[in-house]
């Protein structure tokens, strides 16, 4: 598990959301719209967006589909219990992303734009 603590665009974030959980059958409106993230239950492993207004579009398998404005903070832990990040809003699109993150999270984090390759050679660097 990698201990992180940086910063990251909002986007960024809600791409790797979708990436570790509802790639495979997001509606294309849901994936192409920004104002679309995905929330799934505490028992399954807790994604919840913060916002000041929130509606539910739809649901999917266990993942709910909410249309947000103005993100206050993002509560994303995996289904294995291996990750728990945290985003929270800090100016504009951006916001400190924080928390313990297993190796195919950095993996999905990275392809997402959330952690660029620098970040992750100095967490492989502190893990070995």
């Amino acid at each position: 598990m990698a201990k992180l603590e940086t910063t990251c665009m909002l986007e960024s974030f809600r791409r790797f959301m979708i990436t570790s959980t509802c790639r495979s059958f997001i509606p294309s409106e849901y994936g192409a719209d920004l104002s679309v993230f995905p929330e799934r239950a505490r028992e399954l492993g807790t994604m919840y967006v913060e916002a000041e207004d929130k509606v539910t579009l739809s649901r999917a398998n266990d993942i709910s589909f909410v249309r947000v404005s103005y993100v206050l903070g993002i509560i994303y832990n995996s289904k294995s219990g291996h990750t728990q990040l945290k985003w929270r809003h800090v100016r504009g699109d951006q916001g400190r992303l924080s928390g313990e993150a297993s190796t195919n999270t950095m993996v999905n984090l990275y392809e997402s734009g959330a952690l660029d390759k620098s970040f992750i050679r100095t967490i492989a660097a502190q893990i070995h």
